[in-house]
Parts: structure tokens; C-alpha cells; sequence
């Protein structure tokens, strides 16, 4: 976020999130967790659907603007390992997400998880996914967004993890279900500009076995 080296940042909501978020099954009311968060819109859109949204992230130029940018006055206040940034039914913890308790998750019913598993070096994704677990309420479900292209060509982040991966990493605790795959190099001249030859969106739904 100093260096601005965002690659995972969308201006607009995301459009597999409108699409798929009914998966979940979620009703209005249940609380909705977005893991390294930074400065997403789509966290206005969940509080829209009628869901209190926790996001969790260590950049705090990302979250003093996504509060600027969205023209939000929050509350803040230490608590622990994290400083809270609330306002209305969205709130931000600063901080280290492996610093996070269950506590701190304990109503949560469901993950939107867009940039934050490609966000990660193949080294941390295990022991993200680990934590993930150990830290969530029984039952809760993940909507999980992921890139796959050529590692070779463009180094990240965002990182490629591919399908592969991603039923290693949870299938122990989850169902996966891949809902949809796109070919998106089409629609993000950006990713072309830096050489990739092909790019792959893929949206997974979650379900855990217990």
C-alpha cells in the first residue's frame, strides 16, 4: 500500500460478488467477515444487502481511505492487538490478520474472501487457510474469488492459485464447489500490458463438513 503497488484494488464492486452472493444463503442481519480487506467498496455493497461486515487489515493508508474516500466518519478505538474503525455496520480492525481470535469472529456466519488468499505468497497460504479455520464460528460458509495465469510471466501480487490449491488448502474442513470460471484477460488490458497471455477468474463456494 506505501509503495500504492495494488494490483488486487477494484474501484468498482465486484461483479462475481453481486452475482453469487445468494450461494451463501446468508439472511439479512448475519454478520459477514472480509479478510485483508483494504480499501473495497464491496464492503458498502454487504452493508447495502443488510449484513454488519467486520474486514481486517494491516494497511492504515487503506483503511483511513476507504473511510475518506466513501466520506464515512468512524469511531475508533484500541482493543487488544487492534485498533477498530467502525462506523454504521461496517467495522475494520487494523491490524495483523494472524493476530485475530475467535472472539473476534464469534457471530460471524459468512467469508467474502476476494483478495485475500491471491494476496498471500504461496508460503502464507497454508497457515492463512489454517487460521481461517481456527479462528471461525462453526458452519460458516466463504465465497472465495481467485486468479490463475502464468507465474512466470508476472510475478504477483496478486498471486495465481489455481484450482488444485485450492481444494488442498480446504478441502480437510470444506466442500468446494467451483461455481464459475471466466476467461478475463479480455476485459483487463492492464494484464495483458504486462504479458500475460491468459487469465483465468474462478468463484468457489465453501461449505464446511462440520
Amino acid at each position: 500500500w506505501e509503495r500504492s503497488e495494488i494490483g488486487f484494488h477494484q474501484q468498482d464492486i465486484n461483479v462475481h460478488l453481486q452475482q453469487f452472493w445468494t450461494q451463501l444463503d446468508l439472511r439479512p442481519g448475519q454478520r459477514v467477515f472480509a479478510p485483508l480487506c483494504g480499501k473495497s467498496r464491496d464492503l458498502l455493497w454487504l452493508a447495502g444487502e443488510g449484513h454488519p461486515v467486520t474486514g481486517v487489515e494491516i494497511s492504515r493508508l487503506a483503511v483511513e481511505a476507504f473511510f475518506t474516500e466513501n466520506g464515512l466518519k468512524p469511531q475508533c478505538w484500541r482493543e487488544g492487538a487492534f485498533e477498530i474503525w467502525e462506523v454504521d455496520e461496517i467495522r475494520i480492525l487494523l491490524g495483523d490478520f494472524f493476530d485475530l481470535e475467535p472472539q473476534h469472529l464469534a457471530d460471524a456466519a459468512g467469508i467474502y474472501d476476494r483478495a485475500s488468499l491471491i494476496a498471500l505468497p504461496p508460503p502464507m497460504r497454508a497457515r492463512y487457510a489454517r487460521h481461517l479455520d481456527a479462528i471461525l464460528p462453526v458452519g460458516t460458509r466463504v465465497l472465495l474469488v481467485t486468479l490463475e495465469y502464468d507465474q512466470d510471466v508476472l510475478a504477483g501480487p496478486p498471486f495465481a492459485v489455481g484450482e488444485a490449491e485450492v481444494r488442498a488448502l480446504y478441502q480437510a474442513t470444506h466442500e468446494v464447489e467451483l461455481l464459475y470460471t471466466r476467461d478475463a484477460l479480455a476485459e483487463t488490458s492492464r494484464w495483458r500490458e504486462r504479458g500475460l497471455t491468459w487469465l483465468l477468474e474462478r468463484v468457489y463456494r465453501l461449505s464446511p463438513h462440520r
